[in-house]
């Protein structure tokens, strides 16, 4: 599709209601137009790269500009001359289709700042009001448009109404084939805002298919499963699979051509009679064996061999296939699928106590480290799937299921490529439980956006970003921080009311990096209220320092165990926080000698805190003796505990998805 140019864009923003410089495309109208003029080559992708823009001309100057850019050679088709628009702050405002997410808008930082700076904002379109507002505020240059150092300020609803114009319900997004839409510069005054310079390179939309609505409640709980790849002779992950469903006690049948019996249990030749079925034998073998499923809800095909190794083919006859039989189908490339209450298991040694987390992760590995990291932590999963290359059940599908589904009360997400992108924020929106986002590759590479302009300042980290912010998606940075704000997220899900954070324990270094790890999460430690300091000098607090926040309490074996509990509770009556972050240092209990009871003491009056979402640090842990961590977390049951504050701070920050 070919190229459009300057005019006949700047014909489309005129129409669209967004102002633009008056141009004329000859020499003999310049006369009619309003000194300063500028003069453009039509046809450039980057006139100024090639010498085809001068500014500052008095309509006697046009013709002899004119001249001596076509003398220089400048490659041109045509030519503009507008009036110069008065000085402004220079804002970039664009539109590129992203290959996951589809249409982004682009906001920051115009002129040659914004490929310097990199000073952008993105949002998924359709903006909202709200979304135009705070994409202005993160821009690092957010200071210019209220007039930084004695400057004017600009007209920052017009720059909104733009950013609707181009972005929002209606805008020009939903008009466009995008390709790359840009504005740059657009200059922003008092008195509004004008497109000086603009391009578009129109490109055909993807295809995008509308996932079929399935019910999966099956896929968790199926009532029968079947493995297809146990062997009788050579065991591989068949045989271990099947090991696990016997061992789970779930009904299961082996299917094997002429076996009646594998690892114990009972073989089949055909699959049939089943919810479930794991594929477990080599790539180019399972189409085959997925048509002939017919009447099988759900098919995981484990093996690997697929698009990840270069063969997108046969992960597309695949999927077929599937289609074909009528089939669901999980994979391929995946572990499966967990879920202790309906006995659904990838995981051998047992199940853990059946909760309402559920987690969606591309990646079988992680998601079998988070389920057995996290129910050691506390965790109660409900419903985990892998989903593998996702060739047909998506991440998007199971997250709209689960997030409505009564079990679920909260849902963690691992993913790298996010299949259909829009669909998939789409259900991030409409969740009505807290989700984290984990999301691998975000600083590298990744997937390139269609466009080579615009395009390159939309970054993979950054849409997901955007995502996160639009939808109310907690974005969490590593496998740790994902377990962290799900045991944020099933202890405080329901609380409600108050607001900030206060942060309590012992004194020392400890409070100041408490305050740097809160600061870098983004939450802000505010000063305690006034009225409750004569309070807290009551309670002996205070000597020799400041009274402050993060508020430093005797905690060890020799102080009064139930002191962090009253100070807490004394500052809760004058002031109702959100967030309280107890901390407390584990060595110093066991330094000289083994002092476990004060500090089973101290927990358990610190489980008796009400009126605020509590959280725990037990700083340096791994010094005490076996068994002490894991009895302070049963004495604190239902408060999420955290080894560092870096911890605590990031599932807090977490929290206020919630």
């Amino acid at each position: 599709m070919a190229t459009w140019s300057e005019p006949e864009v700047k014909a489309l923003l005129r129409a669209a209601g967004i102002a633009v410089p008056r141009g004329v495309r000859t020499l003999e109208e310049v006369a009619g137009l309003t000194e300063p003029l500028v003069l453009k080559a039509v046809g450039p992708l980057h006139k100024s790269d090639v010498g085809g823009v001068r500014l500052g001309l008095s309509a006697a100057e046009v013709p002899e500009a004119l001249a001596g850019m076509r003398a220089r050679g400048v490659p041109m088709d045509g030519f503009l001359v507008e009036e110069q628009a008065a000085p402004g702050v220079e804002l970039l405002v664009g539109l590129v289709r992203d290959p996951g997410f589809g249409p982004v808008l682009v906001a920051g930082l115009g002129g040659v700042w914004a490929e310097l700076l990199r000073d952008t904002s993105l949002r998924l379109c359709p903006v909202s009001y709200g979304d135009a507002e705070a994409m202005l505020a993160e821009l690092r240059g957010a200071p210019l448009l209220s007039g930084y150092r004695g400057g004017a300020a600009v007209d920052v609803e017009a720059v909104i109404r733009l950013l609707l114009a181009v972005g929002g319900p209606g805008g020009l997004w939903e008009r466009l084939d995008l390709g790359e839409f840009e504005l740059n510069p657009v200059i922003a005054s008092a008195s509004g805002v004008v497109a000086v310079d603009a391009r578009y390179l129109p490109a055909p939309a993807p295809a995008r298919a509308e996932p079929p609505v399935s019910d999966f409640t099956a896929l968790f709980e199926p009532r029968r499963v079947a493995v297809v790849g146990a062997s009788t002779t050579r065991p591989g992950f068949g045989n271990m699979f099947l090991g696990f469903y016997r061992d789970a006690g779930l009904p299961v049948v082996a299917v094997h051509p002429t076996a009646t019996e594998v690892d114990g249990v009972p073989a089949v030749p055909t699959l049939e009679g089943v919810d479930y079925a794991l594929v477990a034998v080599p790539a180019e073998r399972c189409p085959d064996l997925v048509r002939q499923a017919s009447g099988v809800p759900y098919v995981q095909v484990m093996s690997g061999g697929f698009a990840e190794a270069g063969r997108p083919d046969l992960e597309a006859e695949l999927a077929s296939a599937a289609r074909e039989a009528g089939t669901r189908l999980l994979g391929p490339n995946c572990l499966g699928v967990y879920s202790p209450r309906g006995r659904q298991t990838f995981l051998g040694g047992g199940f853990g106590e059946p909760g309402g987390i559920a987690l969606i992760s591309q990646s079988g590995g992680l998601a079998g480290e988070v389920i057995r990291v996290g129910e050691q932590r506390g965790l109660r999963f409900g419903r985990v799937a892998t989903v593998g290359n996702s060739a047909d059940v998506t991440p998007a599908e199971l997250l709209a299921w689960l997030a409505h589904e009564p079990e679920t009360t909260a849902i963690g997400l691992y993913l790298e490529d996010p299949r259909d992108g829009r669909a998939l924020a789409e259900a991030l929106a409409g969740c009505r439980v807290p989700v984290a986002l984990l999301v691998g590759g975000r600083t590298g590479q990744g997937r390139r956006a269609a466009a080579s302009h615009t395009g390159g300042l939309v970054g993979e980290g950054r849409v997901w970003e955007a995502v996160a912010a639009q939808t109310g998606t907690a974005l969490v940075g590593s496998q740790d921080e994902l377990i962290g704000a799900l045991l944020y997220f099933q202890a405080h899900a329901h609380a409600t009311g108050g607001d900030g954070v206060l942060v309590v324990g012992p004194s020392g270094g400890a409070s100041v990096l408490a305050a740097d790890a809160f600061d870098r999460a983004g939450l802000a430690l505010g000063p305690l209220p006034e009225a409750v300091l004569p309070a807290l000098r009551a309670l002996g607090l205070g000597a020799g320092s400041s009274l402050a926040n993060p508020l430093e309490i005797p905690v060890g074996p020799r102080a009064r165990p139930d002191l962090v509990r009253e100070t807490i509770e004394t500052i809760l009556r004058h002031h109702a926080y959100r967030d309280v972050v107890a901390h407390v240092n584990v060595q110093s209990f066991f330094t000289y000698g083994d002092a476990a009871e004060p500090l089973y003491a101290y927990a358990g009056h610190l489980a008796k805190v009400t009126g605020a979402r509590l959280t725990l640090v037990t700083r340096n842990a791994e010094v005490a003796p076996a068994g002490v961590e894991q009895r302070v977390r049963e004495l604190v049951a239902g408060v999420p505990v955290y080894r560092s504050m870096e911890a605590a701070a990031a599932a807090v920050a977490a929290g206020r998805s919630i």
